[in-house]
């Protein structure tokens, strides 16, 4: 496979059970930053989950105070996600050419889903998420930090996958350049068993 689309889906039908036990294994900071996001939010807002996998915990804990939508590219792991979140709305689809209705959502989550998008579609997709938004609303996202050039690694978890990504400062320029007000940004790093450290730059952005 050469699609790097193709890649990422193939790779998360396959790996579904495995990805799920391998992320809860270890601590990362995604419920304190979800945390944060929720916090700026009035009730019953409208919450887009870009790259929503099977449905993990930092998910059910929008879906359980918010109306939500997720999306991603795994059909395996949209269903996981719908017997986890009922009340959820889905969307089987890439990102990058996903159609929803401007200025529909008051917060787009983004987490760990830009770092499987090619370098050169991050900026435009950055903007489409800015298009989602009412004015006022709230991006959370992650972006990979160790400027990776579209690659394919052989072995993530047991399938191929793709990563990409630019370095903090790049990426502070991406989110500004689509439109947003950066509220804060933290470059974390975790560990991540079979992978060692890695980092991600967590941000939190408005629409002005």
């Amino acid at each position: 496979m050469t699609d790097p689309k193709q890649v990422v889906r193939s790779g998360y039908d396959e790996i579904a059970d495995r990805y799920d036990k391998w992320a809860s294994s270890f601590e990362s900071p995604e419920l304190a930053w979800v945390s944060e996001l929720l916090s700026r939010l009035d009730r019953d807002a409208d919450v887009l989950d870009l790259g929503c996998g099977g449905g993990r915990r930092p998910a059910q804990t929008v879906a359980a105070a918010h109306r939500y939508t997720g999306v991603d590219l795994s059909t395996v792991q949209i269903e996981r996600a719908r017997r986890r979140i009922p009340s959820g709305r889905f969307i089987v689809a890439d990102a990058t050419q996903l159609e929803l209705a401007p200025e529909s959502f008051d917060a787009v989550m983004s987490l760990f889903v830009l770092g499987h998008i090619p370098r050169g579609e991050q900026a435009p997709l950055l903007e489409r998420m800015h298009g989602w938004l009412r004015p006022g609303g709230w991006l959370l996202a992650t972006m990979g930090t160790g400027g990776s050039v579209d690659e394919v690694e052989d072995d993530w978890l047991g399938a191929p996958m793709f990563f990409a990504s630019f370095d903090p400062d790049t990426n502070r320029g991406l989110v500004a350049r689509a439109g947003f007000e950066l509220v804060q940004d933290r470059v974390i790093a975790h560990d991540e068993p079979g992978h060692g450290p890695v980092s991600f730059m967590w941000l939190l952005a408005r629409k002005p």
